[in-house]
């Protein structure tokens, strides 16, 4: 099992419209293409309040591809995402890093 980390880090102002466009459109594209989230995260306390940190779940790398891929090129993912963007991008930038779990690691 591998698990993903992503970090968005909102243009200013716009943290709240990224989190609904997850809570809206997003979580139910991810269903049709079997995406499994861990877990979604905001900054209460911290460096920085315009970061939205999430976790997605992957049994390997090749799952990863092949499901995030497809999601990516989705036409209805494409045109919704376009909407939700018409008065200016949501995300400054992302990173992500693919995590292994240690032996002793409660999520595995």
């Amino acid at each position: 099992m591998l698990f993903e980390l992503r970090t968005y880090t909102a243009v200013p102002g716009r943290l709240p419209d990224l989190l609904k466009r997850f809570e809206t459109i997003t979580l139910g594209i991810w269903e049709r293409f079997g995406i499994r989230q861990v877990g979604f995260w905001t900054v209460q306390i911290g460096e920085s309040n315009v970061r939205l940190y999430y976790m997605l779940q992957w049994e390997s790398l090749a799952e990863r591809e092949r499901i995030w891929n497809s999601f990516m090129a989705d036409p209805e993912w494409l045109a919704r995402r376009a909407e939700t963007e018409k008065n200016g991008p949501l995300v400054a930038s992302v990173v992500n890093a693919i995590l292994e779990p240690t032996a002793f690691s409660a999520l595995k």
